[in-house]
């Protein structure tokens, strides 16, 4: 089995709200094969700063813990306890985040046209939104 590009995404939740929200637009990006989530972590900080983490198919019985766990088809546990607490470093004490690891999964037929046409890939490189909107606003404030 050929994966497409795996991402991992870090979601903050300042005050340790997290209410669910966010379960829907999952649910509706693995529905339609844009995203396979194929690991998570749910990360908590209490106020010592001492880290807890469990994953996703291990978190309790309420209604959005189920949703959750129900989006994730685990490949295998690719994040480590290492690559966990280097993410919740910045965590604030009392907050807590999501660690998803995702393939993107739309890319895989692309992928597959590339080599059938005897492309080759030889680079790739993610910038967030958040970056490309920041770069624009400072080359506007150029003109």
């Amino acid at each position: 089995m050929a994966l497409g590009p795996v991402e991992v995404l870090v979601l903050s939740f300042p005050g340790n709200q997290f209410n669910g929200d966010i379960i829907p637009e999952l649910e509706r990006l693995t529905a339609n094969n844009t995203i396979t989530v194929i690991d998570g972590v749910f990360v908590t900080k209490d106020e010592a700063g001492d880290v807890a983490f469990v994953e996703f198919e291990q978190l309790g019985g309420d209604h959005d813990a189920a949703r959750l766990a129900g989006v994730l088809d685990q490949i295998e546990s690719l994040i480590s306890d290492e690559d966990i607490a280097a993410l919740a470093d910045d965590l604030a004490p009392g907050d807590s985040e999501a660690i998803l690891v995702f393939e993107h999964t739309w890319a895989k037929p692309f992928r597959d046209a590339i080599v059938a046409s005897g492309g080759i890939l030889t680079g790739e490189m993610r910038l967030s939104g958040l970056a490309v909107d920041e770069l624009l606003d400072e080359l506007a404030s150029l003109d």
